[in-house]
Order: C-alpha cells, then sequence, then structure tokens
C-alpha cells in the first residue's frame, strides 16, 4: 500500500508540473492557450491547401473561425460557409439597405468582411464571452478592421456582450438577415433545432428575410440528425428552405454546412439542396 501510495504522489506531482509547464511549451510552438466561457482555447498560425498563413481559432477541442494572417487578406473569408453566407447577404444588399444580426462572434470573420466590403449592411453582433471578443481584436484584427473601416464609430457594426438568443428574444425592429453562428464546442447554441427557435426567428424577421445557420454535421447517415432537425422545424415557418453542403461529394463526412430559411424567391443559392 506503501508503494502505491508514493507512487500516486509522485505521479500528481509530475502532472501538476506538466499542467504547470503546459502554456509555456506551447507559446514555444506558436500556441497561444486561453482560457474562456466555454472551455480551453487556443490560437495558432499554420496555412491553408494553398500555403496562404492562416489563424485558426479552437475552443474546447473545436475549431470556430479562421482568418488569414496577410496585411492585404486579413478582412477576406478564408471559410467558405462564411463565403457562402456572404453571398447571400451581398444579394440583398444589392437592393439597398439591409440590418444584420449575427449571433456569435467568434472570430468575428463575417462582420469584419461585411464592415470592409459591403457598405449596405448595417450589422449587430452578439457574443457572449468577453474574452472572445477580446481575442478577435487582439488575435483576429478586428480592431484593426475597426480602425481602417470606421464601421463602428459609423453605426454600420455594433458589438454586443449577451447571450444571443435572449438578444433576439428581445429585438424591437425586424432584421433582413439573422445569422446563427453561434457555437459550444459541436453544439448549436439556442433552440435551434425546435419548432420555438424557428417561430422566433420568424417572428423578428422583415417580411422577406432570411435566416443563415451553420450547422455543423453530416448531411446523410446517422451523423445527420441534426440537419433534419433543423430543415423540419423551419420549414413549418418558412416557404423556402435548403442548405449547402460544405462537402457535396462527401455527404456522410461532417462539415459546416449553411442552412436558408426564407419566404422570399429568388433568394436560396443555386448549389443549394432544396428541403423545400
Amino acid at each position: 500500500m506503501r508503494e502505491i501510495l508514493i507512487a500516486l504522489a509522485v505521479l500528481t506531482v509530475v502532472c501538476t508540473a506538466f499542467l504547470a509547464a503546459m502554456p509555456w511549451l506551447l507559446r514555444r510552438r506558436g500556441v497561444e492557450m486561453r482560457r474562456t466561457k466555454f472551455g480551453l482555447t487556443l490560437v495558432f498560425d499554420t496555412e491553408n491547401a494553398d500555403g496562404t498563413p492562416v489563424r485558426l481559432l479552437n475552443v474546447n477541442g473545436t475549431f470556430q473561425s479562421g482568418c488569414y494572417v496577410p496585411e492585404d487578406l486579413r478582412f477576406e473569408l478564408a471559410c467558405e460557409y462564411h463565403r457562402e453566407m456572404a453571398r447571400v447577404i451581398e444579394g440583398l444588399a444589392a437592393r439597398g439597405p439591409v440590418r444584420v444580426l449575427v449571433m456569435g462572434g467568434g472570430g468575428y470573420s463575417l462582420p469584419k468582411y461585411l464592415a470592409a466590403f459591403v457598405p449596405q449592411a448595417h450589422v449587430d453582433v452578439v457574443e457572449i464571452d468577453p474574452a472572445i471578443t477580446a481575442l478577435a481584436r487582439e488575435r483576429f484584427f478586428l480592431d484593426e478592421c475597426l480602425e481602417k473601416t470606421g464601421a463602428e464609430k459609423d453605426g454600420r457594426l455594433r458589438l454586443v456582450n449577451d447571450d444571443a438568443w435572449a438578444f433576439v428574444r428581445a429585438a424591437s425592429e425586424p432584421y433582413d438577415v439573422i445569422v446563427n453562428d453561434a457555437f459550444s464546442g459541436n453544439r448549436p447554441l439556442g433552440p435551434l433545432t425546435s419548432a420555438e427557435g424557428a417561430r422566433t426567428v420568424r417572428s423578428r424577421l422583415a417580411a422577406d428575410g432570411v435566416y443563415l445557420a451553420n450547422v455543423r454535421c453530416a448531411c446523410e447517415g446517422r451523423r445527420a440528425r441534426v440537419l433534419g432537425e433543423v430543415a423540419n422545424a423551419f420549414g413549418a415557418e418558412f416557404e423556402h428552405v435548403g442548405y449547402v453542403p460544405e462537402w457535396p461529394d462527401e455527404p456522410g463526412r461532417p462539415g459546416n454546412n449553411v442552412l436558408v430559411a426564407t419566404s422570399a424567391e429568388g433568394v436560396m443559392p443555386r448549389d443549394a439542396r432544396v428541403v423545400r
């Protein structure tokens, strides 16, 4: 028994020392570690498939945001699902000013893009965790974007620290677009898959408004259940529901799929898989 207790004490000391040294070890490898509301958060640089430097945000083991590092690309979109969302918003903005609500800030990729390239968009971004917004300001070029575009000063981009679902329920003026990009790990925050959530979203949108959501799952098979639930819930409230798969040729592979729900004509992306 004495030997077992000694071994456990030694193991405890070794584990404690390793955990204490982890931030230093990660910094040596270019990884910054912080504690945030939803768990251990890592920020690090790497390269995408064509060799372009990118910076990634990983929260509690799940990648939640990425941006380009080169100065001339910092406000461009590094993720395809964000590009798909931006194309829908740009199509609406071509007709006139649009009010956009983005639920979930993360690295603020989509808000930065809209501030820099879509002047017709007036965007409210709701992020529940101030530590994530601080990271976006410091490491994901949010402050640089605000300074260069003047979007916060002229009212085109408003940053809100709040629970996104509480914020949308309390909204008094309708939005033209509501974007749900709020995640904790692999799970969408809020009643994304429920009839209540769909009714709430519909009631806070303009008559021809559009709901866009990042639904991370497979498109076919057992791991596609959440996509079916979302499509059914929003199909009961909107005339047109579809999704754009991240991996159209690999439907069993989990990806960031863009759900599109609207009662307007001519909004659904051409490459969307129409549910109704």
